[in-house]
């Protein structure tokens, strides 16, 4: 599993690379993430179920980095563990980390994903 990053004209872009499309989805939400933080300095202390329905893939995945960044707003925590399953078109994501506090690092604020 593995993410990098590409030039996009407004934003940045990102590509998750796994062996499953679901660890492709994993790895990238992982690069959102440690667009966000150091990652590695989170601790996966709790668990946040992300659920949702799609059957185009493409559009899954912008769904599931929606989703992710929402939910760290929501409940002002930011994460560092991911993993989704598919089965048929609902998809079954569980997300691990922390609430945000000063001794994480804040980098740049993703707004969404299209």
């Amino acid at each position: 599993m593995s993410s990098s990053y590409f030039a996009h004209d407004a934003d940045i872009g990102i590509i998750g690379r796994g062996l499953t499309i679901e660890q492709s989805f994993e790895a990238a939400a992982l690069a959102v993430f440690a667009i966000i933080t150091n990652f590695e300095a989170v601790q996966p202390a709790t668990a946040v179920a992300i659920e949702f329905a799609e059957s185009d893939t493409e559009l899954a995945l912008v769904i599931w980095l929606n989703l992710i960044p929402g939910k760290s707003r929501e409940l002002s925590m930011v994460f560092s563990h991911f993993y989704i399953q598919r089965q048929g078109n609902q998809w079954h994501g569980k997300v691990l980390g922390e609430k945000w506090h000063d001794g994480l690092e804040h980098g740049v604020e993703v707004k969404g994903a299209t």
